[in-house]
């Protein structure tokens, strides 16, 4: 008998800049450190592919209103832009 429900992996996705292996700290993380840099609330965050590297981009509104964005290595979780909106 065999397993109707088995679905052969997918070689785009294996080899896609998305796929989780890719990276090794998690969107939560990635907020985390961006929250050490700049308190306040984060207000979006994307995974993003920039310039060869996997980056988390975290949008963050600081108590006074002003707006904050934070760009963390996916690999690293090192801080790699902090820029004012």
């Amino acid at each position: 008998m065999t397993n109707q429900n088995w679905v052969e992996p997918n070689p785009y996705w294996a080899n896609h800049w998305q796929n989780p292996q890719y990276r090794l700290i998690s969107m939560e993380e990635a907020m985390m450190v961006a929250l050490q840099q700049v308190p306040g609330q984060v207000v979006k965050a994307e995974l993003e592919y920039d310039h060869g590297a996997v980056i988390y981009e975290i949008e963050i509104r600081t108590r006074d209103g002003q707006k904050y964005q934070v760009k963390v290595d996916a690999n690293s979780g090192k801080v790699l832009k902090v820029k004012l909106d």
